[in-house]
């Protein structure tokens, strides 16, 4: 009985042979789960079969209806993916596959599990698109029937919809999924809330008949009378939760939004669509500023439309959206639209290739995160439906993220081009990296194969693409860093003890053995990450050089010389403000670095950091610039911020940073970070300073 209401929706579209394929898969189905009960006590082959007649019902293939019935098999019963290959073939086992979670595999949390159980589908989703349509239509009755679970797993289910899997099927354009999934989650979330718009919404429409209908009769006989045939109007109605968000976002009563009206405009041809547009402008005046061609540059979604808004009677706004036969279709079934229907044209192939551009990108990001919760939030950011659309100097249209910058762009182009960029011409003139994109903007991006990525650009990036590459870097810029100081507190370490030996490779081999380590490189970045002492590590090797030595010495301390080049993983402190002549020391912390201190700071002196000190030194020949900090006392005279600042630039130093406090009406103390060489150059400062004769006090924090 479950079977025959699928059965017949089955034969409106496929042969008796297939249906008898499918028919089999749901006999393994039922047999497998013979024993399973639903939350709400009914038999759990419903569920699958539920899931099968969404898809039927949008004429998906057969694969598709035996992957919807076989999709729990894998993680509810003792079948395996070998045995579906066996039954049904490689394609349907692979759908099954890429929809089951990954149930048997321990983790940390429950957050951790449901992103590698997203991550999994994703990337199954890569392979087959049909993966994601089947999760869908699996979610869509779930919260059909979310009612039966308790309170806290409903909230929680429901949350997951609206942030993950309503926004997919938007993205992927499936209109019908997206808002009843949308209206499900909020009725679960919020259900007084959802009620009471509900009644809202229905006593609206109630009292806007006969203003639909008076409008909808004007446009039909303007269209009419000028030969635009085979047309189809409807009043466009709102979803609950997109009424709810719009409320929320722009601060409107409901009564702002239920104003508006809306209207659908369906004909045969593009044509008749710029046509139909110009005449009903004819018919009621447009609101300025509010028309958009969705059909000239499509939304990333492959939805086309366009969308105008006008003065209606007595002044009532009207929304009204005009597209073709086939653009409806696309609008309400996406990339499903490619099983629905035939196209023509080839509009549904341009949906597939949208859609693979983005899977790639997916595929992209995924390369370049580590965790899957770094991944999941990634791909979050891409999912939001606010998208800005540029141009490519050769005229190429972008689509990127609401507020996306030139790095944005940069990457969506090529990761590299992201990874080299230093600055951008938007409509040709110079941009900062960090300007929020306009649409129509024209933007190129000038590279230079010297630059990297800076860590400061995840504070503006919006794209999930861009902020992983970007992460991805500072990663790998990271642990090569962490690589290279770790080799040289070693080879300080070793040279401070009796090493008349290289590190050749069977010592080293030798050493890594005992430590069950793969490689130098592994026991250079343990070092570098603070995880292994150097001094410790050196002795260790000494004793395979010359396993005599079982009391060895140092012949002096293992010190390291600092050049102030080294990179992120060396750090000076913000405590003592140490600058090349002043005596440092050095304090290694587990993935942070080596932190270079003053060596009178009264930080080092704290027991719980002298178990990480490091001896450190400067190079003779240091360069760069150094932060010092001064206190300055001083009267509270016109000019002398000026005449503070001329005696700091007549030395060559910059200052960072200024703050002032006044003491009292007469005098005032200033904090200046100022930018210097080493000592000598701070001295000469210093000089300059004790000239003016506001200066009462110079105090170096030290």
């Amino acid at each position: 009985m479950a079977f025959n209401d699928l059965k017949s929706t089955l034969n409106q579209y496929l042969t008796a042979d297939t249906i008898k394929q499918i028919e089999a898969a749901y006999q393994v189905a039922q047999a497998a789960h013979i024993n399973q009960k639903r939350y709400s006590g009914e038999p759990y082959i419903t569920h699958p079969v539920a899931v099968a007649h969404i898809l039927a019902q949008m004429r998906m293939d057969p694969e598709s209806i035996m992957g919807a019935l076989l999709h729990d098999v894998i993680e509810d019963t003792t079948l395996t993916k070998e045995d579906l290959c066996a039954a049904f073939g490689p394609n349907v086992a692979e759908l099954v596959d890429g929809v089951s979670k990954l149930a048997r595999l321990p983790f940390e949390d429950r957050a951790v599990a449901q992103a590698e159980n997203f991550r999994k589908m994703l990337l199954a989703m890569v392979q087959d698109i049909r993966v994601v349509i089947i999760k869908l239509a699996d979610r869509l009755h779930n919260m059909r029937t979310l009612g039966v679970l308790p309170p806290e797993k409903k909230r929680r289910i429901a949350r997951e919809t609206l942030e993950i899997y309503a926004p997919i099927a938007n993205r992927l354009g499936m209109h019908h999924f997206y808002v009843e999934l949308e209206d499900l989650g909020f009725a679960a979330l919020n259900p007084l809330r959802y009620a009471l718009l509900k009644r809202a919404v229905q006593r609206a429409r109630l009292n806007r008949k006969e203003m639909v209908k008076a409008v909808e009769e004007a446009i039909a006989k303007v269209l009419h009378e000028a030969k635009v045939e085979q047309l189809h109007i409807e009043s466009r109605q709102k979803h609950i939760y997109s009424i709810y968000k719009k409320m929320r976002k722009k601060h409107l009563s409901f009564n702002d939004i239920m104003d508006v009206y809306a209207f659908r405009i369906v004909v045969p041809t593009v044509d008749e669509c710029y046509r139909s547009l110009g005449i009903i402008h004819r018919l009621y005046k447009p609101v300025p500023g509010r028309f958009k061609d969705y059909i000239a540059i499509p939304k990333t979604n492959s939805y086309q439309s366009l969308h105008t808004t006008l003065f209606g009677p007595q002044g009532i706004p009207i929304e009204v959206q005009l597209r073709t036969f086939e653009m409806h279709k696309v609008a309400e079934s996406g990339i499903a639209a490619h099983w629905l229907y035939k196209s023509p044209d080839g509009s549904f192939d341009k949906v597939q290739a949208r859609t693979r551009a983005w899977l790639q990108t997916l595929l992209e990001i995924q390369h370049e995160t580590g965790s899957s919760l770094e991944f999941i939030e990634n791909v979050k950011i891409d999912l939001f439906p606010d998208e800005v659309y540029v141009f490519t100097p050769k005229g190429d249209i972008m689509e990127l993220p609401a507020r996306s910058t030139p790095v944005d762009f940069a990457y969506a182009v090529h990761t590299d081009m992201g990874n080299h960029c230093v600055a951008a011409r938007v409509n040709r003139h110079l941009a900062p990296l960090s300007t929020p994109l306009n649409n129509g903007q024209t933007v190129e991006i000038i590279m230079d194969m010297k630059a990297h990525p800076n860590s400061a650009w995840l504070d503006f990036v919006k794209s999930g693409k861009a902020r992983s590459s970007i992460r991805n870097y500072l990663k790998e810029q990271k642990q090569s860093e962490m690589i290279a100081l770790g080799e040289r507190l070693l080879h300080a370490a070793l040279d401070s003890l009796f090493t008349s030996h290289d590190l050749s490779p069977e010592i080293a081999d030798k050493f890594l053995q005992t430590v069950g380590l793969a490689s130098l490189p592994e026991l250079y970045e343990s070092i570098g990450r603070g995880e292994r002492n150097n001094l410790i590590v050196a002795r260790a090797l000494v004793h395979v050089f010359d396993a005599q030595a079982p009391y060895l010495e140092e012949k002096r301390e293992s010190t390291l010389s600092i050049k102030g080049t080294e990179g992120v993983l060396i750090k000076f402190a913000r405590c003592c403000w140490p600058i090349p002549g002043d005596p440092i020391v050095g304090v290694l912390l587990p993935d942070e670095g080596l932190i270079i201190h003053a060596e009178l700071c009264k930080k080092i002196t704290d027991p719980r950091t002298r178990s990480h000190l490091i001896r450190v030194q400067w190079e003779k020949d240091v360069a760069g610039e150094y932060l010092a900090r001064l206190d300055v006392e001083l009267k509270n005279e016109r000019g002398v911020l000026a005449q503070l600042s001329y005696a700091i630039a007549s030395t060559g130093a910059d200052i960072e940073r200024i703050h002032s406090d006044n003491i009292d009406i007469s005098y005032a103390s200033i904090t200046l970070i100022i930018g210097v060489r080493d000592r000598v150059h701070l001295a000469q400062i210093v000089r300059n300073l004790r000239r003016i004769k506001a200066v009462l006090k110079i105090t170096r924090v030290h």
